[in-house]
């Protein structure tokens, strides 16, 4: 029986040591054939790292990716609703939002917590970074923890509806384990959050 083998370019080396990370790939030129306020489309000639001549398409984004995962003294956590409209789908969500690169990323992180929770924060820890999709885009992500919570109201953007609902952390810890939560970024935050509860990493009071 023969088995599919699909088309990698790879360096095999015996000693980890001799991996090189010099960038293989070569551009040989790059066009700019769709821009907005959040996103870059550029359509590049590129030369791979098997020496061929190949084509590739990089979609820049403009804003950060940030996620922030409230927590109160009794575990509880609060999730945003929404309808996501380029998967068509309403989906729970941790609060997120973009970050301008231009400004400090938890100062945009306090504000979308505000903004879609009503929620300010004393404590904050940033527990991962990521890149959302690295194959095709250059999205960046980072995700939070925030503690010492107060309440004011919600003050969401004005193209926003949304649903703000509190729930015990392991509730949406079930969510997340069932697949009832698609969304990377709540995902990634929730599963990283109870492993570091778990691990005594985090306390609550």
């Amino acid at each position: 029986m023969e088995f599919y083998r699909p088309r990698i370019f790879f360096t095999l080396v015996q000693n980890r040591n001799m991996q090189s990370e010099e960038n293989p790939w070569k551009t040989l030129s790059a066009e700019v054939i769709y821009d907005n306020p959040w996103i870059e489309v550029s359509h590049r000639e590129v030369i791979n790292p098997g020496g061929k001549a190949a084509m590739y398409g990089v979609v820049h984004f403009k804003n950060l990716a940030l996620g922030i995962l409230p927590l109160d003294e009794n575990n509880n956590t609060w999730v945003v609703g929404q309808y996501r409209y380029p998967i068509d789908q309403y989906t729970w969500e941790i609060p997120e939002g973009g970050g301008d690169l231009e400004v400090e990323p938890l100062e945009s992180a306090k504000r979308e917590l505000r903004e879609e929770a009503g929620i300010i924060a004393k404590r904050w820890d940033l527990i991962q970074e990521m890149y959302l999709s690295n194959s095709a885009t250059t999205e960046k992500a980072l995700l939070y923890i925030a503690r010492d919570l107060e309440f004011v109201e919600p003050e969401p953007d004005e193209d926003e509806v949304l649903q703000l609902r509190k729930i015990p952390f392991d509730e949406l810890y079930q969510w997340v384990l069932e697949g009832k939560v698609n969304d990377s970024l709540t995902v990634t935050t929730v599963l990283k959050a109870k492993l570091m509860l778990e691990n005594g990493e985090l306390d609550l009071q």
